[in-house]
């Protein structure tokens, strides 16, 4: 008999605590880049922050003066090199990270909630899903925008240009519609207010594919896992969905067309039904069922193995946390504050969440120092213990205790050059350098200005008590003090050099201690004379005595 072995779900590499918070004006969205390096927020002044996630510092700061409404939604290109963000004021601004500079300012005739770039290493094209708009396929070089379908009724054989539709004329309104492409950017996944899974090839805006969901509620997010293999939906009716993709990644429209053929018999949305349920089944479906609580911006973690999403109550920043297979692993509870957005690290167990008031909380994994990885025969105490030990523990034992020597081939040559592949970015075929850092310049602090003046100046000080001091250590002949607190050599006024006096030392101590107890005759008689140099300066013409004898 098979037994399979139980897995503890709780024991996963899945955030628990808050590790740490940035805060920089008030942020409303974030993304991070390819590698998880570097986390873009965008900000409700019209700035885009990059900070650097390795030391949690601000690396670069995108300002357009042209732009003061709200950012409504970031995002990085497959190579880091650009990040495009929409504003309230309609406009998308596409910028160069690098430089800082602004390459193109777009502005449309409604307000986008969501935009991303095309996946493709060198992105022209955008997705952009406006508020009271159909989503629509803009172009960043020339400006021109094209608009998809988000019902079968109005499928045609050709795109639609933008300015066509009534939507713009205001005469039709939508409700917000999500969409996203696909892993390699072939296709858009649409979802629509009927509860409807459009699959449409943007190039020539033609419907290929739609998926019913069951309740047949508006669809506010749709988003692939990172491996394309999962599709995720949010719906009004309170419940997540997570799709597996039955397509292969690289020759998806080539399927298409193959499906279309083995459904020939079949013609509308008949069709259309049937390929779709060759395209996208059903995995998993996730919802609290006791309170029955909106999401905001459920996502997939890096590896695809957890699901994470944000509660939209009001004035609380809960964040649940599901395994694949749909267990309710974790709820992690943060501050009284709503939740706005939400994003999973690329690669490692960290979800970043953004709260109403603007601040960037990081939530990471809990760990336990656990000796006994390091020593498996280590035993923890909980309290102190008396040990008395063996008359022979620590005892070499030469034949025991001998160290064994390498089993490495020290004549073989190691490749240092070579660059082996991350399972994570294995679709690293981009002909263009990925950007991963930004060189950053530390600005310090007011504060710690005005703290180095301060001791600045308080040295100063100091140095001036010293230099003239009556207790310098030593006198010249001439009677005038050496001074002993500058620097090693110096130049005096007249160009000449001065030393530091050295400290004696103790052998040259000792020696002088000898010479007092045992004066010699020669001291003798240099005590006489100086007793009559003595007298010599009570007549006001002679020196001390103790200068004259040190």
């Amino acid at each position: 008999m098979n037994t399979t072995p139980i897995i503890d779900p709780l024991q996963g590499d899945f955030p628990e605590v808050i590790e740490e918070y940035l805060q920089h004006g008030c942020m409303k969205c974030i993304s991070f880049n390819r590698r998880g390096t570097l986390l873009a927020a965008g900000c409700n002044d019209g700035s885009c922050v990059i900070w650097d996630f390795e030391t949690r510092g601000i690396a670069k700061e995108l300002r357009d003066n042209e732009c003061s409404s709200p950012i409504t939604s970031i995002c990085w290109s497959k190579c880091g090199n650009r990040i495009l963000a929409s504003a309230a004021d309609k406009s998308l601004s596409l910028w160069d990270v690098v430089s800082g500079n602004r390459i193109t300012r777009i502005v449309l005739q409604q307000t986008p909630l969501q935009v991303r770039l095309h996946p493709g290493s060198s992105p022209s094209l955008c997705l952009a899903c406006p508020l009271s708009c159909a989503p629509i396929i803009v172009d960043l070089n020339t400006g021109s925008t094209t608009l998809l379908k988000v019902f079968v009724s109005e499928v045609s054989n050709g795109p639609t240009p933008a300015s066509r539709n009534k939507c713009f004329d205001g005469t039709t309104s939508f409700t917000p519609t999500a969409a996203c492409f696909s892993k390699y950017g072939k296709l858009v996944y649409l979802g629509n207010s009927k509860g409807e899974i459009l699959v449409i090839d943007h190039k020539n805006g033609e419907v290929r594919a739609m998926v019913p969901i069951s309740g047949g509620s508006v669809v506010k997010n749709i988003v692939f896992s990172r491996n394309g293999q999962y599709l995720l939906t949010n719906s009004n009716d309170r419940v997540i969905r997570i799709y597996e993709n039955l397509l292969p990644l690289k020759d998806e429209v080539r399927a298409l067309d193959d499906l279309n053929e083995r459904l020939s018999d079949l013609s509308g949305v008949e069709k259309l039904k049937g390929v779709g349920s060759k395209c996208l089944t059903l995995f998993r479906e996730f919802q609290d069922a006791i309170t029955k609580v909106h999401w905001k911006v459920p996502c997939f973690s890096g590896d695809g193995e957890w699901v994470v999403g944000g509660s939209a109550s009001k004035g609380e920043h809960k964040i649940y946390v599901w395994d694949r297979a749909g267990h309710l692993v974790k709820i992690l509870e943060g501050p009284k504050e709503a939740l706005i957005d939400l994003a999973w690290h690329p690669v490692r167990p960290i979800v970043v969440s953004v709260s109403l008031n603007g601040i960037v909380y990081i939530w990471a994994k809990d760990y336990t120092e656990s000796w006994s990885a390091f020593a498996p025969d280590f035993k923890e105490l909980e309290e102190n213990e008396e040990y008395v030990e063996r008359e022979d523990e620590f005892d070499l034992n030469p034949d025991i205790e001998k160290v064994k020597g390498s089993d490495a081939n020290e004549d073989e040559e190691v490749d240092i050059v070579t660059v082996e592949k991350d399972p994570a970015f294995s679709d690293s075929d981009m002909s263009q350098e990925e950007l991963c850092f930004l060189p950053a310049t530390p600005i310090r602090d007011v504060a710690e200005r005005q703290e180095d003046k301060f001791i600045e100046s308080s040295s100063k000080i100091v140095d001036s008590n010293i230099s003239g001091s009556p207790l310098s250590e030593g006198a010249g002949q001439n009677g005038h003090t050496s001074n002993n607190a500058s620097s090693p050599v110096e130049d005096g006024a007249g160009g000449t050099l001065v030393k530091r006096k050295r400290k004696p030392s103790e052998k040259v101590l000792d020696l002088q201690d000898e010479k007092v107890k045992k004066p010699s005759k020669s001291s003798k008689a240099s005590k006489s004379k100086s007793k009559s140099l003595v007298d010599q300066d009570n007549n006001g013409n002679g020196f001390h005595s103790d200068e004259i004898s040190d």
